[in-house]
């Protein structure tokens, strides 16, 4: 069989089945020119003798991903088989019939095809499996395969599929049931899709979202349409979303806490996903949010995660974004032993705050008008009554705000100012400010003869006058220019190294 030059366009192979072996491993099928093609089990048990069968050559004896089946027995709406890799798949929407349809977009597709109209009704079918009664009895509801009540809280429904799953595995049970119970938590334990079933539940017609977005292979039945661009599936047969396995740590601080649950975000690696209690071991509720960022620890997460995204509009004109959320029935997470400590240290930093809220005030108010230098801080909250254990410096941090880049800048100055927002750091060969915010990026500056005078011209200024070297205010404060927080805080800390005249 001719082989695809790599770089060059693919060629179609297009012929007719001969035989088909269902019974080896893998499966393959041999056609008319005696070529031997592998395929997968699913994809082996909807092809017989005479079919003919289109796919772009690969470059070894295996099938690619792209392959479409026209039927030799079959006619009407299901006529043809089609699998191949897909991308975004829309929400929702009408057709000329008044009937919901998505569409999936062909990724690195070879045969004229660009997307997949699936109905509504074919996702309902294949994901959401709605009770429904038919000759072979009734099949019960995702809630009833868990053994969970329909109004169960999210933790409760984590602690259902891990007891079934134990009692399924002990039991020696089928590999299909087990995928059950796994397809049924992964629909229960994300939040926007048990939405989606709970509203199949009362309206079997509504729409359906296509789980976690798309962006996996899948196997459809239908047909071409006249031009042959647009495939019209009736039937999924089959999908595998594309996986990827991460084992990282993140702040426990970039979460944020619902009563039932918590939604964490990893900017830096784009991911996104949820957790409840069952998970962490730990209660917690919706007031975590107003102390999380006194929070330092971390929790090391290990999970099965898949792409997913959605067109959001920017600037006035609509962008795809996309990120990775984790699989519910694929996540774990685990704090560290002290983790309670923290949260009570966290807890009490934050009452401090409210405790001497007037104090701290009048902190605040001294330093909108001037630069204060750390230690003259210190004497001023023990004037104040403030204990002395109390760290002034968090005054100025805001929720979102990575502690890495403080800290990093911290260890290298002898001397540290607060002023209105900002951390002036004296560094040996520089002066570094520092915004403790999300967004913001550290100004650099060289080394001034007199800290005194710097100080006193860079308070009268603006980092927008900075920015756009307002009456030379540029060569007056030496400003050598800005260093981007970026997703990589490594980067940062190699470019900050470097303007401050740090050797390697």
């Amino acid at each position: 069989m001719a082989s695809a030059s790599f770089g060059k366009p693919a060629t179609t192979f297009c012929e007719r089945v001969a035989s088909v072996e269902r019974r080896s491993n893998p499966a393959f099928c041999v056609l008319g020119s005696r070529s031997k093609i592998v395929l997968s089990r699913v994809l082996a048990s909807q092809i017989t003798v005479g079919d003919e069968i289109a796919f772009p050559v690969p470059t070894g004896d295996t099938a690619g991903p792209e392959i479409c089946i026209t039927k030799a027995c079959s006619s009407g709406t299901n006529r043809c088989l089609y699998q191949a890799p897909v991308g975004y798949v829309t929400q929702p929407k009408l057709d000329k019939r008044n009937q919901h349809f998505v569409s999936a977009q062909i990724q690195h597709g070879n045969l004229g095809i660009s997307a997949i109209f699936l109905p509504c009704e074919a996702l309902r079918e294949y994901f959401y499996r709605l009770p429904q009664t038919d000759a072979q009895g009734k099949h019960p509801s995702l809630y009833e395969i868990l053994g969970v009540s329909s109004r169960a809280a999210p933790a409760e429904v984590r602690l259902a599929f891990k007891l079934r799953h134990l009692e399924l595995t002990a039991a020696g049970a089928p590999h299909l049931e087990q995928v059950a119970v796994e397809r049924a938590f992964n629909i229960l334990g994300e939040p926007e899709l048990r939405a989606c079933y709970d509203t199949l539940l009362g309206d079997p017609e509504a729409p359906a979202v296509f789980p976690y977005g798309g962006f996996g292979s899948i196997l459809v039945s239908g047909e071409r349409s006249r031009d042959g661009q647009t495939f019209f599936a009736r039937r999924i047969l089959a999908f595998s979303p594309e996986r990827r396995r991460r084992r990282f740590h993140l702040p426990v601080r970039r979460c944020d806490f619902y009563n039932d649950r918590a939604l964490c975000r990893d900017v830096r690696r784009r991911l996104e996903f949820w957790l409840d209690p069952a998970v962490l071991h730990v209660v917690w509720d919706a007031t975590w949010n107003q102390w999380k960022h006194l929070l330092r620890t971390k929790m090391e997460v290990d999970a099965i995660f898949v792409p997913r995204s959605e067109y959001r509009k920017r600037r006035g004109e609509w962008e795809l974004v996309s990120w990775e959320t984790a699989l519910p029935s694929r996540l774990e997470a685990k704090l560290p032993a002290d983790f309670q400590r923290q949260v009570q240290a966290a807890q009490t930093a934050y009452h401090r705050f409210g405790q001497y809220s007037r104090a701290l005030d009048e902190i605040r108010f001294y330093l909108e008008h001037r630069a204060i230098e750390r230690a003259e801080l210190e004497r001023m909250c023990s004037e104040l009554r403030i204990p002395g254990d109390f760290d002034i410096a968090q005054i100025s941090w805001r929720p979102d705000y990575d502690p890495f880049f403080y800290c990093q800048l911290a260890r290298r100055a002898r001397r540290i100012y607060l002023f209105r927002d900002e951390y002036v750091f004296d560094v040996e060969k520089a002066v570094v400010v520092e915004t403790p915010q999300l967004g913001h990026a550290t100004y650099v500056f060289a080394k001034p003869r007199s800290m005194e005078s710097f100080l006193a011209l860079y308070t009268e200024t603006t980092k927008n006058n900075i920015r756009q070297n307002r009456d030379n205010i540029v060569a007056q404060l030496g400003f050598l220019g800005r260093v981007i927080h970026g997703t990589d805080s490594r980067a940062w800390l190699k470019e900050v190294r470097q303007r401050v005249g740090e050797q390697d």
